[in-house]
Protein backbone atom coordinates (compact mmCIF):
# COMPACT_ATOMS: atom_id res chain seq x y z
CA UNK A 1 0.00 0.00 0.00
CA UNK A 2 1.33 3.53 -0.57
CA UNK A 3 1.02 6.75 0.83
CA UNK A 4 -1.81 8.27 -1.73
CA UNK A 5 -4.24 5.04 -0.17
CA UNK A 6 -2.89 5.25 3.62
CA UNK A 7 -4.29 9.17 2.55
CA UNK A 8 -7.58 8.28 0.74
CA UNK A 9 -9.50 7.58 4.18
CA UNK A 10 -8.21 9.95 6.76
CA UNK A 11 -10.24 12.66 8.09
CA UNK A 12 -10.23 16.05 6.99
CA UNK A 13 -7.81 17.81 9.03
CA UNK A 14 -9.94 20.69 10.87
CA UNK A 15 -13.00 18.87 10.49
CA UNK A 16 -15.89 19.18 13.13
CA UNK A 17 -16.34 15.73 14.65
CA UNK A 18 -19.73 15.65 15.94
CA UNK A 19 -20.10 16.77 19.77
CA UNK A 20 -22.30 16.25 22.33
CA UNK A 21 -22.58 17.49 25.80
CA UNK A 22 -22.81 13.47 27.27
CA UNK A 23 -20.20 12.20 25.14
CA UNK A 24 -17.49 15.08 26.20
CA UNK A 25 -18.18 17.60 23.50
CA UNK A 26 -19.56 21.25 23.90
CA UNK A 27 -23.10 22.40 24.21
CA UNK A 28 -25.46 23.77 21.24
CA UNK A 29 -24.00 27.03 19.92
CA UNK A 30 -26.22 30.11 21.94
CA UNK A 31 -26.97 32.02 18.91
CA UNK A 32 -24.22 35.16 20.64
CA UNK A 33 -21.10 33.23 19.74
CA UNK A 34 -19.46 31.81 16.61
CA UNK A 35 -19.30 27.99 16.59
CA UNK A 36 -15.49 28.01 17.15
CA UNK A 37 -15.68 30.46 19.57
CA UNK A 38 -18.55 28.58 21.78
CA UNK A 39 -16.53 25.37 21.31
CA UNK A 40 -13.24 27.15 22.65
CA UNK A 41 -15.07 28.31 25.62
CA UNK A 42 -16.56 25.21 26.69
CA UNK A 43 -12.43 23.44 26.32
CA UNK A 44 -11.26 26.42 28.13
CA UNK A 45 -13.60 25.79 31.02
CA UNK A 46 -13.20 22.10 30.86
CA UNK A 47 -9.37 22.48 31.00
CA UNK A 48 -9.56 24.58 34.34
CA UNK A 49 -12.10 21.96 36.04
CA UNK A 50 -9.71 20.82 38.39
CA UNK A 51 -8.20 17.02 37.91
CA UNK A 52 -10.04 14.11 38.88
CA UNK A 53 -8.91 13.29 42.83
CA UNK A 54 -7.69 9.67 43.00
CA UNK A 55 -4.12 7.70 43.77
CA UNK A 56 -1.12 7.99 41.95
CA UNK A 57 2.42 7.14 42.85
CA UNK A 58 4.03 10.22 41.53
CA UNK A 59 8.02 10.72 40.37
CA UNK A 60 10.34 12.32 42.38
CA UNK A 61 14.16 13.08 42.20
CA UNK A 62 16.55 14.06 44.29
CA UNK A 63 16.46 18.17 44.83
CA UNK A 64 20.34 18.60 45.13
CA UNK A 65 20.79 16.66 41.69
CA UNK A 66 17.92 18.44 40.42
CA UNK A 67 19.88 21.66 40.38
CA UNK A 68 23.00 20.52 38.88
CA UNK A 69 21.03 19.09 35.87
CA UNK A 70 19.09 22.77 35.69
CA UNK A 71 22.14 24.99 36.32
CA UNK A 72 23.67 22.43 33.06
CA UNK A 73 19.53 22.94 31.32
CA UNK A 74 20.46 26.72 31.27
CA UNK A 75 24.18 26.46 29.71
CA UNK A 76 22.17 24.40 27.05
CA UNK A 77 19.86 27.05 26.04
CA UNK A 78 22.55 29.78 25.04
CA UNK A 79 24.51 26.67 23.36
CA UNK A 80 21.49 25.66 21.38
CA UNK A 81 20.11 28.79 20.64
CA UNK A 82 16.36 27.73 21.45
CA UNK A 83 13.29 29.43 22.41
CA UNK A 84 11.32 29.15 25.94
CA UNK A 85 8.78 27.22 24.17
CA UNK A 86 11.21 24.51 22.49
CA UNK A 87 13.39 23.86 25.48
CA UNK A 88 11.48 20.63 26.60
CA UNK A 89 11.13 19.05 22.87
CA UNK A 90 15.22 19.96 22.61
CA UNK A 91 15.85 18.46 26.01
CA UNK A 92 13.85 15.18 24.66
CA UNK A 93 15.66 15.21 21.31
CA UNK A 94 18.93 15.21 22.98
CA UNK A 95 18.30 12.00 25.23
CA UNK A 96 17.11 10.06 22.86
CA UNK A 97 19.62 10.44 20.74
CA UNK A 98 22.39 10.07 22.89
CA UNK A 99 20.41 7.02 24.06
CA UNK A 100 20.50 5.35 20.00
CA UNK A 101 23.69 7.09 19.45
CA UNK A 102 24.92 3.83 17.95
CA UNK A 103 21.73 3.05 15.62
CA UNK A 104 23.17 5.49 13.65
CA UNK A 105 26.45 4.82 13.81
CA UNK A 106 28.26 1.46 11.87
CA UNK A 107 29.06 0.47 15.56
CA UNK A 108 25.52 -0.81 16.10
CA UNK A 109 26.34 -4.21 15.23
CA UNK A 110 28.72 -4.44 17.60
CA UNK A 111 26.74 -2.91 20.86
CA UNK A 112 23.50 -3.61 20.96
CA UNK A 113 20.40 -0.56 21.79
CA UNK A 114 18.41 -2.07 24.28
CA UNK A 115 15.80 0.26 24.09
CA UNK A 116 13.39 -0.93 26.60
CA UNK A 117 16.24 1.11 28.86
CA UNK A 118 15.34 4.88 27.65
CA UNK A 119 11.85 5.42 28.42
CA UNK A 120 12.37 6.22 32.53
CA UNK A 121 16.03 7.47 32.48
CA UNK A 122 14.48 10.41 29.69
CA UNK A 123 11.11 11.05 32.45
CA UNK A 124 13.95 11.36 34.97
CA UNK A 125 16.06 13.13 32.76
CA UNK A 126 13.58 15.69 32.20
CA UNK A 127 12.38 16.28 35.62
CA UNK A 128 15.74 16.77 37.36
CA UNK A 129 16.65 19.39 34.56
CA UNK A 130 13.18 21.36 35.31
CA UNK A 131 11.73 20.87 31.93
CA UNK A 132 8.59 19.14 34.45
CA UNK A 133 7.44 19.76 37.64
CA UNK A 134 9.08 17.28 40.50
CA UNK A 135 6.76 15.18 42.59
CA UNK A 136 4.04 15.51 40.19
CA UNK A 137 4.24 13.43 37.07
CA UNK A 138 2.90 9.64 37.56
CA UNK A 139 4.77 6.66 37.26
CA UNK A 140 2.39 5.56 34.38
CA UNK A 141 3.87 8.05 32.26
CA UNK A 142 6.93 5.71 31.72
CA UNK A 143 5.31 3.19 30.38
CA UNK A 144 3.24 5.18 27.95
CA UNK A 145 6.81 6.83 26.91
CA UNK A 146 8.07 3.73 26.82
CA UNK A 147 5.26 2.48 23.99
CA UNK A 148 6.35 5.88 21.91
CA UNK A 149 9.64 5.24 22.12
CA UNK A 150 9.41 1.40 20.93
CA UNK A 151 7.14 2.79 17.77
CA UNK A 152 9.37 5.48 16.35
CA UNK A 153 12.73 2.32 17.03
CA UNK A 154 10.72 0.47 15.06
CA UNK A 155 10.47 2.71 12.40
CA UNK A 156 13.75 3.45 12.44
CA UNK A 157 14.93 -0.52 11.91
CA UNK A 158 12.44 -1.36 9.43
CA UNK A 159 12.61 1.84 7.35
CA UNK A 160 13.81 0.84 3.38
CA UNK A 161 16.89 1.66 3.53
CA UNK A 162 17.69 -0.84 6.84
CA UNK A 163 18.28 -3.26 4.75
CA UNK A 164 21.38 -1.36 3.06
CA UNK A 165 23.42 -1.11 5.90
CA UNK A 166 26.23 0.53 5.67
CA UNK A 167 25.84 1.25 2.25
CA UNK A 168 23.23 3.34 2.87
CA UNK A 169 24.47 7.64 2.39
CA UNK A 170 25.33 8.32 6.37
CA UNK A 171 24.43 11.76 5.69
CA UNK A 172 20.63 10.89 4.75
CA UNK A 173 20.61 8.24 7.03
CA UNK A 174 20.93 10.81 10.18
CA UNK A 175 18.81 13.35 8.23
CA UNK A 176 15.95 10.92 8.29
CA UNK A 177 16.95 9.58 12.02
CA UNK A 178 16.72 13.55 12.79
CA UNK A 179 13.00 13.75 11.19
CA UNK A 180 11.86 10.73 12.92
CA UNK A 181 13.41 11.50 16.58
CA UNK A 182 11.83 15.25 16.40
CA UNK A 183 8.43 14.01 15.90
CA UNK A 184 9.17 10.90 18.55
CA UNK A 185 10.35 14.05 21.13
CA UNK A 186 7.06 15.81 19.92
CA UNK A 187 4.66 12.86 20.91
CA UNK A 188 6.71 11.69 24.37
CA UNK A 189 5.91 15.81 25.09
CA UNK A 190 2.47 15.34 24.15
CA UNK A 191 2.00 12.10 26.99
CA UNK A 192 4.37 14.23 29.59
CA UNK A 193 2.53 17.39 29.81
CA UNK A 194 -0.08 17.65 26.96
CA UNK A 195 -1.12 21.14 25.08
CA UNK A 196 -4.97 21.06 25.97
CA UNK A 197 -5.49 24.76 25.79
CA UNK A 198 -2.84 25.54 22.96
CA UNK A 199 -4.11 22.59 20.95
CA UNK A 200 -7.81 24.04 21.33
CA UNK A 201 -6.70 27.72 20.92
CA UNK A 202 -4.86 26.12 17.46
CA UNK A 203 -8.23 24.53 16.19
CA UNK A 204 -10.47 27.40 17.04
CA UNK A 205 -8.08 29.83 14.84
CA UNK A 206 -7.59 27.49 11.69
CA UNK A 207 -11.56 27.31 11.58
CA UNK A 208 -12.47 30.97 12.05
CA UNK A 209 -9.27 31.76 9.54
CA UNK A 210 -10.00 29.54 7.33
CA UNK A 211 -13.40 30.38 6.54
CA UNK A 212 -12.56 33.82 5.90
CA UNK A 213 -9.59 33.15 3.47
CA UNK A 214 -10.85 33.65 -0.20
CA UNK A 215 -9.13 31.44 -2.86
CA UNK A 216 -9.09 33.76 -6.34
CA UNK A 217 -9.46 31.11 -8.20
CA UNK A 218 -10.85 28.98 -6.35
CA UNK A 219 -9.44 26.06 -7.81
CA UNK A 220 -5.72 26.78 -6.75
CA UNK A 221 -6.42 24.43 -4.10
CA UNK A 222 -8.95 21.73 -2.94
CA UNK A 223 -10.82 21.99 0.69
CA UNK A 224 -8.63 19.95 2.44
CA UNK A 225 -5.15 21.51 1.34
CA UNK A 226 -6.41 25.21 1.81
CA UNK A 227 -7.51 24.03 5.47
CA UNK A 228 -3.92 22.18 5.92
CA UNK A 229 -2.21 25.28 4.85
CA UNK A 230 -4.22 27.48 7.28
CA UNK A 231 -3.54 25.10 10.19
CA UNK A 232 0.71 25.30 8.99
CA UNK A 233 0.13 28.68 9.05
CA UNK A 234 -1.38 29.18 12.30
CA UNK A 235 1.10 27.11 13.98
CA UNK A 236 3.40 29.03 12.67
CA UNK A 237 2.77 32.60 13.73
CA UNK A 238 0.47 31.84 16.49
CA UNK A 239 2.88 30.11 18.96
CA UNK A 240 5.87 30.28 16.61
CA UNK A 241 6.05 26.13 16.44
CA UNK A 242 8.62 24.77 14.23
CA UNK A 243 8.32 22.06 11.51
CA UNK A 244 8.50 18.95 13.72
CA UNK A 245 5.57 19.71 15.92
CA UNK A 246 3.56 20.44 13.03
CA UNK A 247 4.82 17.45 11.29
CA UNK A 248 3.21 15.21 13.95
CA UNK A 249 0.23 16.97 14.26
CA UNK A 250 -0.26 16.65 10.81
CA UNK A 251 0.27 12.86 11.20
CA UNK A 252 -2.25 12.41 13.47
CA UNK A 253 -4.96 13.74 11.29
CA UNK A 254 -3.67 12.11 8.17
CA UNK A 255 -3.34 8.76 10.04
CA UNK A 256 -5.96 8.22 12.66
CA UNK A 257 -4.01 5.52 13.94
CA UNK A 258 -0.46 7.26 14.13
CA UNK A 259 -0.79 7.07 18.32
CA UNK A 260 -2.41 3.87 19.06
CA UNK A 261 -0.70 1.94 15.94
CA UNK A 262 -1.91 -1.61 15.26
CA UNK A 263 1.26 -3.68 14.20
CA UNK A 264 0.01 -4.02 10.21
CA UNK A 265 -0.16 -0.24 10.42
CA UNK A 266 2.94 0.39 11.61
CA UNK A 267 4.56 -1.98 9.44
CA UNK A 268 2.81 -0.35 6.35
CA UNK A 269 4.28 3.22 7.58
CA UNK A 270 7.33 1.37 8.12
CA UNK A 271 7.32 0.50 4.31
CA UNK A 272 6.25 3.61 2.91
CA UNK A 273 8.13 6.24 5.33
CA UNK A 274 9.98 8.63 2.44
CA UNK A 275 6.58 8.91 0.59
CA UNK A 276 5.11 9.88 4.20
CA UNK A 277 7.25 12.54 4.50
CA UNK A 278 7.73 13.70 0.70
CA UNK A 279 3.88 14.21 1.41
CA UNK A 280 4.39 15.86 4.44
CA UNK A 281 7.37 17.99 2.93
CA UNK A 282 5.21 19.01 0.20
CA UNK A 283 2.87 20.24 2.68
CA UNK A 284 5.34 22.25 4.57
CA UNK A 285 6.75 23.72 1.55
CA UNK A 286 3.77 24.50 -0.55
CA UNK A 287 3.96 27.81 -2.83
CA UNK A 288 1.14 29.63 -1.33
CA UNK A 289 2.15 28.46 2.02
CA UNK A 290 3.82 32.22 2.40
CA UNK A 291 -0.08 33.89 1.56
CA UNK A 292 -1.51 31.60 4.26
CA UNK A 293 1.22 32.96 6.87
CA UNK A 294 0.95 36.90 5.87
CA UNK A 295 -2.34 36.21 6.76
CA UNK A 296 -2.76 34.58 9.72
CA UNK A 297 0.39 36.99 11.29
CA UNK A 298 -2.69 39.45 10.79
CA UNK A 299 -5.00 37.58 12.57
CA UNK A 300 -3.13 35.93 15.46
CA UNK A 301 -2.65 39.03 18.03
CA UNK A 302 -6.69 38.13 18.57
CA UNK A 303 -5.97 34.79 19.50
CA UNK A 304 -3.23 35.49 21.61
CA UNK A 305 -4.93 37.96 23.36
CA UNK A 306 -7.92 35.45 23.77
CA UNK A 307 -5.52 33.22 25.30
CA UNK A 308 -4.45 36.19 28.20
CA UNK A 309 -8.68 36.73 28.73
CA UNK A 310 -8.88 33.06 29.03
CA UNK A 311 -6.52 32.24 31.47
CA UNK A 312 -7.38 35.66 33.55
CA UNK A 313 -10.21 33.55 34.27
CA UNK A 314 -9.34 30.00 35.04
CA UNK A 315 -10.35 30.58 39.08
CA UNK A 316 -13.95 30.98 37.59
CA UNK A 317 -14.32 28.60 34.65
CA UNK A 318 -18.20 28.97 34.84
CA UNK A 319 -18.06 32.66 34.65
CA UNK A 320 -16.62 32.96 31.51
CA UNK A 321 -19.25 32.33 29.26
CA UNK A 322 -20.79 35.32 31.45
CA UNK A 323 -17.87 37.46 30.56
CA UNK A 324 -17.80 37.19 27.13
CA UNK A 325 -21.83 37.69 26.70
CA UNK A 326 -21.07 41.22 27.77
CA UNK A 327 -18.97 43.10 25.25
CA UNK A 328 -17.78 45.64 27.67
CA UNK A 329 -16.43 43.61 30.00
CA UNK A 330 -14.59 41.47 27.41
CA UNK A 331 -13.32 44.63 25.65
CA UNK A 332 -11.99 45.93 28.93
CA UNK A 333 -10.14 42.41 29.36
CA UNK A 334 -8.55 42.66 26.28
CA UNK A 335 -7.55 46.32 26.49
CA UNK A 336 -6.16 45.09 29.59
CA UNK A 337 -4.29 42.49 28.36
CA UNK A 338 -3.09 44.34 25.32
CA UNK A 339 -1.50 47.19 27.07
CA UNK A 340 0.28 44.56 29.67
CA UNK A 341 1.95 42.71 27.00
CA UNK A 342 2.73 46.07 25.14
CA UNK A 343 4.50 47.16 28.66
CA UNK A 344 6.37 43.72 28.47
CA UNK A 345 7.47 43.19 24.96
CA UNK A 346 10.34 45.52 25.04
CA UNK A 347 11.41 43.16 27.74
CA UNK A 348 10.79 40.26 26.08
CA UNK A 349 12.67 41.22 22.96
CA UNK A 350 15.80 42.26 24.67
CA UNK A 351 16.33 38.69 26.37
CA UNK A 352 15.61 36.69 23.19
CA UNK A 353 18.12 38.92 21.72
CA UNK A 354 20.27 38.61 24.29
CA UNK A 355 20.40 34.22 24.27
CA UNK A 356 20.31 34.43 20.50
CA UNK A 357 23.58 36.88 20.36
CA UNK A 358 25.15 34.73 23.33
CA UNK A 359 24.76 31.56 21.23
CA UNK A 360 26.59 33.18 18.18
CA UNK A 361 29.22 34.85 20.49
CA UNK A 362 29.56 31.55 21.89
CA UNK A 363 29.87 29.36 18.80
CA UNK A 364 32.32 33.00 17.34
CA UNK A 365 34.35 32.14 20.40
CA UNK A 366 35.07 28.21 19.62
CA UNK A 367 35.66 29.20 15.92
CA UNK A 368 38.15 31.70 16.77
CA UNK A 369 40.04 29.98 18.72
CA UNK A 370 39.77 26.27 16.82
CA UNK A 371 40.03 27.49 13.39
CA UNK A 372 40.55 31.42 13.25
CA UNK A 373 43.64 31.54 15.20
CA UNK A 374 45.25 28.55 13.69
CA UNK A 375 44.63 29.43 9.57
CA UNK A 376 45.61 33.14 10.32
CA UNK A 377 48.93 32.11 12.54
CA UNK A 378 49.12 29.39 9.46
CA UNK A 379 48.56 31.71 6.49
CA UNK A 380 49.10 35.64 7.79
CA UNK A 381 50.48 37.16 10.95
CA UNK A 382 47.65 36.33 13.16
CA UNK A 383 46.14 38.74 15.23
CA UNK A 384 46.03 42.28 16.92
CA UNK A 385 44.30 43.08 19.49
CA UNK A 386 42.26 45.61 17.09
CA UNK A 387 41.69 43.09 14.94
CA UNK A 388 40.59 40.31 17.76
CA UNK A 389 38.26 43.49 19.33
CA UNK A 390 36.76 43.97 16.28
CA UNK A 391 35.91 40.04 15.52
CA UNK A 392 34.61 39.37 18.63
CA UNK A 393 32.08 42.53 19.01
CA UNK A 394 31.07 43.57 15.58
CA UNK A 395 29.06 40.81 14.74
CA UNK A 396 27.17 41.45 18.13
CA UNK A 397 26.89 44.98 18.31
CA UNK A 398 25.59 44.76 14.83
CA UNK A 399 22.52 42.22 16.42
CA UNK A 400 21.63 45.09 19.11
CA UNK A 401 21.44 47.78 16.74
CA UNK A 402 18.67 46.34 14.69
CA UNK A 403 17.13 44.99 17.63
CA UNK A 404 17.33 48.61 19.31
CA UNK A 405 15.24 49.95 16.15
CA UNK A 406 12.25 47.55 16.63
CA UNK A 407 9.36 49.87 17.18
CA UNK A 408 5.64 49.22 18.79
CA UNK A 409 2.73 49.44 17.58
CA UNK A 410 0.84 52.41 16.94
CA UNK A 411 -1.33 53.79 19.34
CA UNK A 412 -4.44 53.07 16.73
CA UNK A 413 -3.49 49.93 16.68
CA UNK A 414 -5.13 49.05 20.25
CA UNK A 415 -8.89 49.83 18.55
CA UNK A 416 -7.92 47.59 15.56
CA UNK A 417 -7.38 44.34 17.80
CA UNK A 418 -10.65 45.07 20.06
CA UNK A 419 -12.44 44.82 16.42
CA UNK A 420 -10.71 42.09 15.04
CA UNK A 421 -11.34 40.13 17.85
CA UNK A 422 -15.21 40.88 18.38
CA UNK A 423 -15.44 39.76 14.54
CA UNK A 424 -14.28 36.47 15.84
CA UNK A 425 -16.36 36.02 18.50
CA UNK A 426 -19.49 37.49 18.23
CA UNK A 427 -21.99 36.37 15.76
CA UNK A 428 -23.39 39.25 13.43
CA UNK A 429 -20.33 41.38 13.27
CA UNK A 430 -18.16 42.58 10.86
CA UNK A 431 -15.96 40.15 9.52
CA UNK A 432 -12.87 40.43 7.53
CA UNK A 433 -11.91 38.73 4.34
CA UNK A 434 -8.45 37.79 3.17
CA UNK A 435 -8.14 37.20 -0.67
CA UNK A 436 -5.20 35.05 -2.21
CA UNK A 437 -4.97 35.85 -5.89
CA UNK A 438 -2.91 33.68 -8.04
CA UNK A 439 0.27 35.87 -8.92
CA UNK A 440 0.87 36.88 -12.18
CA UNK A 441 4.38 36.53 -13.46
CA UNK A 442 5.49 39.50 -14.99
CA UNK A 443 9.60 38.48 -16.23
CA UNK A 444 11.13 41.78 -16.81
CA UNK A 445 10.02 43.56 -13.34
CA UNK A 446 10.81 40.11 -11.40
CA UNK A 447 13.99 39.75 -13.28
CA UNK A 448 14.51 43.52 -12.01
CA UNK A 449 13.99 42.95 -8.66
CA UNK A 450 15.63 39.97 -8.54
CA UNK A 451 19.00 41.26 -9.96
CA UNK A 452 18.25 44.40 -7.10
CA UNK A 453 18.00 41.80 -4.19
CA UNK A 454 21.48 40.08 -5.31
CA UNK A 455 22.82 43.37 -5.65
CA UNK A 456 21.49 44.53 -2.16
CA UNK A 457 23.37 41.75 -0.59
CA UNK A 458 26.65 42.07 -2.59
CA UNK A 459 26.94 45.48 -1.68
CA UNK A 460 26.17 44.23 2.42
CA UNK A 461 28.61 41.66 2.63
CA UNK A 462 31.30 43.48 0.51
CA UNK A 463 30.87 46.67 3.18
CA UNK A 464 31.00 44.01 5.86
CA UNK A 465 33.96 42.65 4.60
CA UNK A 466 35.77 45.86 3.92
CA UNK A 467 35.61 47.08 7.27
CA UNK A 468 36.73 44.10 8.46
CA UNK A 469 39.55 44.06 6.07
CA UNK A 470 40.68 47.35 6.95
CA UNK A 471 40.68 46.30 10.91
CA UNK A 472 43.60 43.98 9.62
CA UNK A 473 41.51 40.72 10.74
CA UNK A 474 43.15 38.21 8.35
CA UNK A 475 41.07 37.34 5.04
CA UNK A 476 39.84 33.57 6.12
CA UNK A 477 38.43 35.48 9.54
CA UNK A 478 36.80 37.95 7.25
CA UNK A 479 34.77 35.65 5.78
CA UNK A 480 33.39 33.77 8.91
CA UNK A 481 32.79 37.07 10.39
CA UNK A 482 30.88 38.13 7.44
CA UNK A 483 28.42 34.62 7.43
CA UNK A 484 28.07 35.37 11.21
CA UNK A 485 26.77 39.17 10.41
CA UNK A 486 24.07 37.65 8.28
CA UNK A 487 23.05 35.02 10.76
CA UNK A 488 22.98 37.83 13.26
CA UNK A 489 20.28 39.78 10.33
CA UNK A 490 18.43 36.65 9.79
CA UNK A 491 17.83 36.47 13.97
CA UNK A 492 16.90 40.14 14.18
CA UNK A 493 14.13 39.96 12.04
CA UNK A 494 13.07 36.82 13.71
CA UNK A 495 13.07 38.91 16.59
CA UNK A 496 11.16 41.72 14.87
CA UNK A 497 8.80 39.51 13.57
CA UNK A 498 8.14 38.44 17.07
CA UNK A 499 7.36 42.04 17.79
CA UNK A 500 4.37 41.93 15.73
CA UNK A 501 2.72 39.76 18.43
CA UNK A 502 -0.32 42.29 19.07
CA UNK A 503 0.05 44.09 15.92
CA UNK A 504 -2.80 44.38 13.56
CA UNK A 505 -2.50 47.75 12.05
CA UNK A 506 1.05 47.07 10.14
CA UNK A 507 2.49 50.55 8.82
CA UNK A 508 6.03 50.97 7.16
CA UNK A 509 8.01 53.82 7.04
CA UNK A 510 9.98 54.86 4.22
CA UNK A 511 13.12 54.12 6.43
CA UNK A 512 12.33 50.75 7.15
CA UNK A 513 11.06 49.88 3.54
CA UNK A 514 14.74 50.88 2.73
CA UNK A 515 16.26 48.81 5.66
CA UNK A 516 14.24 45.97 3.91
CA UNK A 517 15.68 46.23 0.95
CA UNK A 518 18.90 45.11 2.48
CA UNK A 519 17.79 43.30 5.13
CA UNK A 520 15.88 40.95 3.52
CA UNK A 521 18.06 39.30 0.63
CA UNK A 522 20.81 38.98 3.73
CA UNK A 523 18.09 37.45 5.90
CA UNK A 524 17.83 34.75 3.39
CA UNK A 525 21.89 33.97 3.50
CA UNK A 526 21.53 33.97 7.11
CA UNK A 527 18.77 32.08 7.58
CA UNK A 528 20.30 29.30 5.46
CA UNK A 529 24.06 29.31 7.36
CA UNK A 530 21.45 29.31 10.72
CA UNK A 531 20.22 25.95 9.46
CA UNK A 532 23.44 24.55 8.92
CA UNK A 533 24.74 25.93 12.04
CA UNK A 534 22.49 23.56 13.92
CA UNK A 535 23.01 20.72 11.77
CA UNK A 536 26.76 21.64 12.21
CA UNK A 537 26.99 22.98 15.57
CA UNK A 538 30.28 22.14 17.00
CA UNK A 539 29.85 23.89 20.71
CA UNK A 540 26.75 21.78 20.90
CA UNK A 541 28.08 18.64 19.60
CA UNK A 542 30.98 19.28 21.83
CA UNK A 543 28.42 19.15 24.75
CA UNK A 544 26.83 16.43 23.32
CA UNK A 545 29.77 14.34 23.17
CA UNK A 546 32.12 15.50 25.75
CA UNK A 547 30.05 17.01 28.55
CA UNK A 548 26.37 16.31 28.96
CA UNK A 549 27.34 12.24 28.64
CA UNK A 550 29.15 12.41 31.71
CA UNK A 551 27.43 14.92 33.40
CA UNK A 552 24.51 12.89 33.35
CA UNK A 553 26.32 10.11 34.88
CA UNK A 554 27.67 12.36 37.60
CA UNK A 555 23.84 13.72 38.42
CA UNK A 556 22.46 9.97 38.39
CA UNK A 557 25.83 9.10 40.92
CA UNK A 558 24.80 12.28 42.96
CA UNK A 559 21.32 11.14 43.38
CA UNK A 560 22.50 7.78 44.01
CA UNK A 561 24.80 8.90 47.04
CA UNK A 562 21.97 10.98 47.94
CA UNK A 563 19.60 8.02 48.03
CA UNK A 564 22.29 5.89 49.92
CA UNK A 565 22.56 8.19 52.88
CA UNK A 566 19.18 8.69 53.42
CA UNK A 567 18.84 4.99 53.94
CA UNK A 568 21.94 5.23 56.07
CA UNK A 569 20.39 7.65 58.12
CA UNK A 570 17.51 5.95 58.49
CA UNK A 571 19.11 2.92 60.42
CA UNK A 572 20.26 5.50 63.17
CA UNK A 573 17.86 4.89 65.64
Amino acid sequence: MNSQVLFQNAPQEGAKAPETPGNGGVAPPSGIFSYSIERLIQKYQRSFAPPPKGDISPIRVDEIASRLAYFYERIRKIVDWKEENLLRRAAIVRIIKRSLILEISHLKSLFEVNVDTVAEPLVLELIRGGHLPNDEIPQEKIGEVDKVVKKYFYLLRNAPFASQGPSFPLKKKVNFYDWIMEIAACEIEEVLAPPVRENALIEAMTSLVNERIKLIPKEQLTEEEKVTQTHIAVHRTLFDLDDGIITYRLLKYKYPSWVNPTNDFLAQIARNIFAVKASIDRSLGHPLGKEFFNICERTDTAFTILDDVFNSLKDNPEGIHQVFSDKESLQSLIIKFYQKRLATLKNRLFKLAVFSTLSVFASNWVTFFIVEVPLASLFYEGFNKVAATVDFLMPTLFMFALVAIIRPPSPSNQKKVVELIFGFVYEGETRDIYEIKQRKKRFFTDLIIASFHLFAAGAFFGTMAYIFYRAKIPVTSVVLDTLTIAVNVFAALVIRNKAKEITVEEKTSLWEFLLDIVSVPVAEFGSFFANKWKEYNVVSVFFNVLIEMPFVTAVEFVENWRNFLKEKKAQIH
